[in-house]
């Protein structure tokens, strides 16, 4: 430090000003990529472990985090092979493919979620001891309340909630129009998402909903290599990161303060939790890192699913029809929950009130909408095959070496898994870019982990579920759709969903929108 700081001295006195600027400017710059050089090439000391990428340079970082899908199948084509490693800073990833990679990762119970995901994610709150750095008594109360907040008893009573939330944004679109599925059904299903893991306090204020929808927006725009790889640094980013989870947790705290301090008892998932004695610090923690699903998983999902249904008339036909089944067994003779409006002229008449299909659809069971809706889960397995880009990540916190697809991952490295391995691989999906949700199942072990596979699948895959197909039977029923360009122009085809934008799968912009008029 201090001999750098001389010789840049001594070029001051040697040189002209201009040319001793420019050099000494150049030498920090110089003793940085060095440095990010010597951070970023890996050693194949060890020969079980797999063999490294054949570049050592600053765009690794910045490529995983912002082009992860070409990142990830570039780095195959150079190594050629299954499984390689790779660094980022001071961190060894190792990324995996291949059915006994998978396999191993999947199965593996010294690779760990939570600590993989907080470290090369970044993309949660992150607020020790509520978010974070949970002991594992902390970690077993909240899996087993996201358990009872999925009962039977929980959801039935909870679908009309859902569907009636639903519908009141639903109306809020018009008779017609023409919007942006990717930045509205996320806002919809955000909503039902607060209405199931957090309060009435604040699923019934819209705007409150809405600030807490751009809340976690900014964290996810926030979110930057520098951030994920610099968490230390007080950078701009960091900066927004640090005050947008100030705000999230100030209003779910506030919301449980007047419940428990004054508030009338409700029936909901903040109940619950206050009256299975959990503390405030649990409560909060469970919602502010639960919400998080709505903001991304199931607001990506619910966008890609209506866009599907609407570029495949035959498929979003027979939804229709499934769910005219459905009605038509369990729902004929529920009557209208609000009145309808006076009938318009022949030439002009007025589509019934979304309410009415909500409040029919609301005396579907519970059972039904899980046991008796095969189309609707085959569209939606389609749709996690086709647009849930995500990478698996797992930090091995044993203190030896774990075998992934017969390659070493050492302590404290990281094991990594593209769920485009299996999901778009023609071998297990022939035409793997087509929407076929007709396609037999494959037989191989983890040909499909959508919902997570092994050791750890996803928790809340239940709820999910139910959400998803109560969204998508409003809106099936509810509207007729076609996907247009930005000049209103229907689509030929659809664009194909861009697994480099890892949290929203999102097509180029301006590429795909959904003109609606009510059915």
């Amino acid at each position: 430090m201090y001999s750098t700081v001389g010789f840049v001295v001594f070029l001051t006195a040697c040189l002209p000003y201009a040319t001793a600027l420019k050099v000494a400017l150049a030498i920090p710059s110089t003793v940085f990529c060095l440095w990010l050089s010597l951070l970023t090439t890996c050693k194949d000391d060890d020969p079980d472990e797999p063999m490294s990428l054949p570049t050592g340079h600053f765009s690794i970082n910045t490529s995983f985090f912002r082009t992860r899908y070409d990142f990830i199948n570039r780095g195959f084509e150079l190594t050629g092979q299954s499984i390689y490693k790779f660094k980022l800073l001071r961190k060894t990833v190792v990324v995996v493919s291949g059915a006994p990679g998978r396999a191993d990762l999947f199965n593996s119970r010294d690779l760990d979620l939570t600590a993989g995901f907080k470290a090369l994610s970044g993309a949660i709150p992150m607020l020790p001891g509520v978010t974070t750095d949970l002991d594992p008594k902390q970690t077993a109360t909240i899996h087993r309340r996201l358990a009872t907040a999925q009962n039977s008893d929980h959801l039935e009573r909870l679908i009309p909630k859902l569907l009636f939330d639903s519908c009141r944004i639903l109306e809020s679109w018009g008779e017609s129009g023409v919007l942006d599925p990717f930045t509205k059904l996320p806002e919809l299903t955000f909503q039902t998402n607060v209405r199931s893991l957090a309060c009435a306090e604040i699923a019934d204020n819209a705007a409150t909903v809405a600030h807490l929808k751009q809340l976690y927006d900014t964290l996810d725009a926030a979110t930057t290599p520098t951030s994920v790889l610099f968490p230390w640094l007080p950078s701009p980013s960091a900066i927004r990161r640090l005050l947008a989870t100030k705000k999230i947790y100030d209003v779910i705290s506030a919301a449980v303060d007047v419940r428990s301090q004054c508030g009338p008892a409700q029936d909901d998932t903040l109940q619950l939790l206050l009256d299975s004695g959990d503390d405030k610090m649990t409560i909060v923690g469970f919602t502010m890192g639960l919400l998080i699903a709505g903001a991304r998983s199931t607001g990506t999902t619910s966008s890609w699913l209506i866009t599907f249904l609407a570029g495949h008339r035959q498929w979003k036909d027979r939804t229709a029809r499934e769910l005219h089944q459905l009605l038509a067994e369990h729902a004929l003779s529920t009557a209208p929950s609000t009145p309808r409006a006076p009938a318009h002229t022949a030439r002009s008449p007025s589509p019934p009130p979304l309410a009415d299909l909500a409040a029919r659809l609301a005396a579907v069971p519970l059972a039904a909408w899980e046991a008796h809706t095969p189309v609707l889960d085959a569209v939606l397995r389609e749709t996690l095959r086709l647009a849930q880009p995500h990478t698996a990540l797992r930090q091995n916190c044993s203190a030896a070496p774990v075998r992934v697809g017969g390659a070493a991952v050492p302590p404290g490295a990281f094991a990594v898994f593209p769920f485009s391995d299996v999901h778009l691989s023609a071998a297990l999906y022939p035409d793997p870019w087509r929407f076929d949700p007709a396609r037999p199942a494959s037989k191989m072990p983890f040909a499909f982990v959508g919902w997570g596979a092994g050791a750890t699948v996803c928790l809340g895959q239940r709820l999910a579920r139910v959400q998803l197909k109560l969204v998508t039977a409003l809106v099936v029923l509810g509207f007729d759709l076609a996907p247009v360009d930005r000049a209103g122009r229907e689509l030929a085809e659809l664009p194909r969903p861009n697994w480099n934008d890892a949290l929203a799968c999102r097509p180029a912009d301006g590429s795909c929108f959904l003109r609606y008029e009510r059915a």
